[in-house]
């Protein structure tokens, strides 16, 4: 990990180069902790812009039902209420490139099927990052959005949004404001803009880079030198 220094806020001047390795966590909603960590690969840092990379076979943290059932089996009325455990798992498929502007309320992830073969984007809406020494942190908000190459785009988890607000993990305010950062990322899929628009399909991860590594205290408290 490579330490940014301050100013090294996103959006600062100072930004990590190609290959660092980096920790993209997100916290638990309505709580204190990060459930989720992900070791990355910096792709492209910029005031603009940061990709970033993980690998297939990257281990990660994720969050468990406590009894081991993964959080997607459980029903959804119970999904958010159960006890819960954290689990190291190692990411699957072919990878995904992440896409991130200063101060947006969502990222872009990018997913391929086997040979290279690029099956659609992904817009993640959540907390805008927080840039730390050794990475960046977020909340996730629930709602997603499926984007496909003939520019079709589709709402996902809307279910799971509903039952987050049922469950208190977010009130009505916060829920108005993600809905209304989703109507801005439909706009910008509408108007095709960046990073739709930029080809970012036909990247390819540097074969060179090693597999980065979950460190034992992944979940450390950071200090942030921005927000």
């Amino acid at each position: 990990m490579t330490d940014d220094g301050a100013g090294g806020a996103m959006g600062g001047a100072d930004h990590w180069e190609p290959g660092t390795q980096i920790l993209w966590r997100y916290r638990e909603n309505a709580g204190d902790g990060f459930h989720i960590c992900r070791p990355m690969t910096v792709v492209q840092d910029t005031p603009e812009l940061l990709a970033a990379w993980i690998a297939p076979g990257t281990e990660c943290v994720k969050p468990a039902i406590a009894d081991g059932t993964p959080v997607h089996d459980e029903p959804l009325a119970t999904r958010y209420t159960r006890p819960r455990t954290l689990v190291r798992d190692e990411w699957y498929g072919m990878g995904v490139l992440k896409l991130a502007r200063p101060g947006e309320p969502w990222s872009v992830w990018l997913w391929w099927d086997r040979g290279w073969r690029f099956q659609n984007w992904y817009v993640n809406l959540e907390e805008p990052r927080t840039r730390w020494a050794d990475g960046v942190d977020s909340e996730d908000h629930f709602l997603d959005i499926d984007v496909y190459q003939d520019r079709s785009w589709r709402w996902r988890d809307e279910d799971e949004f509903a039952q987050a607000q049922r469950d208190g993990l977010m009130d009505d305010e916060q829920a108005a404001r993600v809905r209304e950062a989703g109507r801005r990322a439909v706009a910008a899929i509408e108007a095709w803009n960046a990073p739709f628009s930029e080809g970012w399909q036909q990247w390819r991860p540097d074969p060179a880079w090693p597999v980065p590594v979950l460190p034992d205290d992944w979940d450390r408290t950071p200090v942030y030198v921005s927000s």
